[in-house]
């Protein structure tokens, strides 16, 4: 069952962020507070999920220490998330349900907590279990995902500069692509590569990542729109106040959702040659279309 997977996903994610991350005590601790403070905040941990089942997947089973990667995935996703709460950047009060980093700790302390989730991803990557040729591989593929070039930091400044404009459909989907679905994207491939998967494999791997990622962005757009922030967890109708690039704000909401929906047909057929193996990743996959926060 989907539940039972998310369950575990959570569960082993959570292990291995405690025993990765510095404790509260270690000095310096106020760092320490503010990375633990975000990274345990209750999050979904959809990327670390992601990544071990394309590792199950493949293999056949989940590999020995995958979960590993996945915490690093989790760190690099928390310190974007720290970063964009950011006054500079989203201004926002209220992530995952409670107040975002530099509430807590001031703004100094929460872009250092960034930085510093990032730093300790890395330093994990560099000590997977796995082969060390796949070990570079995967630490490239999640170096680009996350950079200026169709990754996550290139994503978010596009968006930045298109607020308060009317964009174009190539704009709102760099900008999705990179911001989010770039991340998810190395989340899936990663796993994939830390269970010894063949070219074809990734390739496979990549444009589900692609598609599932997009449409997730998509159904973000549309929760903003149509949820509050009690149910969200995060502040509900941002975007439209900050006039950013959407997809409601371009096609309405009934056609966004039929346009997620599209993708995870997509996705879904680049998983084909996987056969039954592929159940898990199609049921995550639906989850992320169907979910209300």
């Amino acid at each position: 069952m989907l539940s039972e997977t998310l369950d575990q996903g959570r569960i082993l994610a959570d292990a291995a962020l405690e025993r990765l991350l510095p404790s509260e005590g270690q000095r310096p601790a106020s760092i320490h507070k503010a990375m633990r403070h975000s990274v345990f905040a209750g999050g979904k941990r959809i990327r670390p999920i992601l990544c071990m089942e394309a590792g199950r997947m493949i293999a056949g089973s989940l590999p020995d220490g995958i979960e590993d990667l996945g915490a690093a995935l989790e760190m690099l996703h928390t310190y974007s998330l720290i970063h964009d709460d950011l006054p500079a950047l989203d201004n926002d009060d209220l992530r995952r349900g409670r107040p975002t980093c530099h509430k807590v700790f001031g703004e100094a302390i929460a872009i250092l907590a960034g930085d510093a989730l990032q730093t300790q991803a890395y330093e994990v990557l560099a000590t997977l279990k796995c082969p060390a040729d796949a070990r570079v591989r995967i630490i490239e593929e999640v170096a680009r995902r996350t950079g200026t070039i169709n990754g996550m930091i290139g994503g978010q400044v596009v968006d930045l500069e298109a607020e308060g404009t009317k964009p174009q459909l190539e704009t709102l989907e760099y900008i999705h692509r990179a911001k989010t679905a770039a991340l998810i994207t190395a989340s899936v491939v990663s796993g994939g590569l830390y269970a010894g998967a063949n070219d074809a494999d990734i390739g496979n791997l990549r444009y589900f990542g692609q598609s599932i990622g997009l449409a997730f962005q998509i159904v973000d757009d549309i929760l903003d729109v149509t949820q509050t922030s009690e149910q969200l967890g995060k502040t509900a109708g941002k975007d439209t106040a900050a006039e950013k690039a959407t997809y409601p704000a371009l096609f309405g909401l009934s056609e966004s959702q039929t346009r997620a929906d599209s993708l995870v047909e997509a996705a879904f057929a680049s998983l084909a040659s996987f056969g039954s193996r592929a159940a898990t990743l199609k049921e995550l996959a639906q989850f992320l279309v169907e979910r209300k926060k």
